[in-house]
């Protein structure tokens, strides 16, 4: 899955993207450290997993998610 990013804080290191329906949903410190990013910018586009109803990781739209084949 795929999205834009609406916030993220730097200091927490958490935030919230849009889907593309513009569904937003909120992301916490562990699904940005399991993406191996350092930072995100507004508006950026990236890719997503979720489990559960909630996002496990975020990384940028040019990255693999973890565990996908390539």
């Amino acid at each position: 899955m795929q999205g834009t990013v609406r916030t993220y804080d730097p200091e927490t290191r958490s935030g919230s993207v849009l889907l593309d329906d513009g569904t937003e949903l909120p992301f916490d410190t562990a699904a940005f450290e399991a993406g191996g990013l350092r930072m995100l910018r507004f508006g950026q586009r990236v890719n997503l997993a979720a489990e559960g109803g909630r996002i496990t990781v975020v990384t940028l739209s040019t990255f693999p998610l973890p565990g996908d084949a390539t």
